[in-house]
């Protein structure tokens, strides 16, 4: 028997989804499953959604328990196996409003702002003395344990894990294993979804679909690049930004366009605002799905619930399939986050990559890749250098080192003068203060 922590428990249908799928896992469908949160109502929902769930499709062959607060933090992690991360320090409100409403008056615009721009950092600083506080206990109480980091800024976090902790630790993205699918589905090729064969590699949320081929072993880039070109051109879809990374980068990447909008200073431009109707880029989009989900979470928990008759199948989610490797040594493959030991050779070895790694009894086992295309290291190196001075600010505590985060971001950049990021990130940092995060930072 396992025994599965879920830090940020709070999250209910991840819970929900990530429970679920360890329930229909024969290996797993008996662990102790703990669930960790700091908020006692979200806590208790989602206690709530895993016992229904454990009576109905496990025969309550699983057991459930529940850990309120820090004081609780260490018994919840005692001798876990398996522990999965899917915290939000902060959450909406406060800060993911602060993180969205004060670069506004700065000119800076977001769509997502979880895994880079200034929203991206912000997060990962308010984030890793969580992290740090996590790696202390799962060190004393159960040092064997995998971590399976799902929260963001991933490539962030996993490498603060990785890079300055003791913790087995690898990232885990929901967007790598449909990557190709979304390309194919995009195109008008779903005829070549059966038997596909992909490569991806880089880092997350900018992964690059390397490779694509159909069952037959026939190159499908070549169409895919003329049938994206023609979309583009011709009608308004939802992934118009990754489209143009084909056009004009050669490949597609793993994460949506409303995300890789905000990753470099091409789109979102203040003085270009035509770019934002003609690549169809939803601004503000992460506060709009939160005060959505917020609103409806009374009536979703009752769907979810449904009378007491929820069940669940297995989902794609790499989670359950990564325990079960583990604990059967039957060998899965992944795309992973991990330290780059040499695995991609034109990014520096500090940086957190996403690569396949097959999964067994030993753990997680990284692939070499070798070398990206150049543009497409090039790309990932304007991110790669804020993920690392970010991780250096969260060591160091000095103001400077973030300030040189932000001057390094590409949109930042782009937009503002050294003085403006300079005055924009000292208010972030008080706003978040008075709602007692980044404490440490004087």
């Amino acid at each position: 028997m396992s025994k599965i922590t879920f830090m940020g428990a709070g999250s209910s249908v991840f819970v929900k989804n990530v429970i679920g799928d360890c329930m229909c896992t024969p290996v797993l469908a008996d662990s102790e499953f703990a669930l960790y949160d700091i908020d006692e109502q979200r806590l208790n929902d989602s206690k709530l959604l895993v016992d229904t769930l454990n009576n109905n499709i496990n025969n309550n062959k699983a057991t459930i328990k529940s850990y309120l607060g820090v004081e609780n933090r260490k018994d919840a992690l005692r001798d876990a196996d398996f522990i999965v991360n899917a915290i939000q320090v902060g959450g909406y409100e406060p800060c993911t409003v602060i993180d969205f409403e004060i670069p506004k008056k700065y000119g800076i615009n977001q769509t997502i702002a979880d895994t880079l721009g200034i929203g991206g950092i912000m997060r990962a600083l308010r984030t890793i003395p969580v992290m740090k506080e996590f790696a202390t206990d799962i060190e004393q109480v159960c040092p064997n344990a995998l971590l399976l980091n799902y929260t963001n800024p991933m490539s962030m976090l996993a490498g603060y894990m990785q890079r300055y902790t003791k913790v087995k630790t690898v990232g885990l993205c929901h967007s790598v294993q449909v990557c190709s699918e979304a390309v194919l589905n995009g195109v008008g090729m779903q005829d070549k979804l059966e038997g596909r064969v992909d490569f991806i590699a880089g880092i997350n949320h900018m992964g690059w679909l390397l490779d694509i081929k159909d069952k037959d072993g026939n190159d499908l880039y070549p169409e895919i690049r003329k049938k994206a070109a023609i979309k583009n051109k011709t009608e308004k879809h939802k992934d118009m930004v990754r489209f143009e990374y084909i056009k004009h980068l050669g490949y597609y990447c793993t994460e949506s366009s409303e995300h890789n909008a905000e990753y470099n200073p091409w789109f979102i431009k203040p003085n270009y605002p035509e770019l934002i109707e003609k690549f169809n880029i939803p601004l503000d989009e992460y506060p709009r799905r939160c005060r959505k989900q917020i609103s409806r979470w009374a009536e979703q928990k009752q769907e979810l619930l449904n009378n007491g008759r929820i069940d669940h199948e297995r989902s794609r989610e790499y989670a359950s399939y990564i325990m079960e490797a583990v604990v059967t040594n039957k060998p899965f493959k992944i795309g992973g986050n991990v330290m780059n030991t040499g695995l991609i050779e034109n990014l520096p070895a500090d940086a957190c990559v996403e690569v396949p790694c097959m999964i067994d009894g030993n753990g997680i086992n990284p692939c070499h890749v070798g070398r990206l295309p150049v543009q497409l290291a090039a790309m990932n190196m304007t991110n790669i250098n804020v993920h690392l001075l970010t991780i250096q600010a969260a060591i160091t505590k000095k103001r400077e080192d973030i300030y040189r985060a932000v001057m390094l971001e590409p949109r930042c950049a782009a937009i503002l003068s050294v003085d403006d990021i300079i005055k924009m990130v000292d208010e972030l940092i008080e706003a978040h203060q008075r709602v007692g995060f980044m404490t440490e930072y004087k």
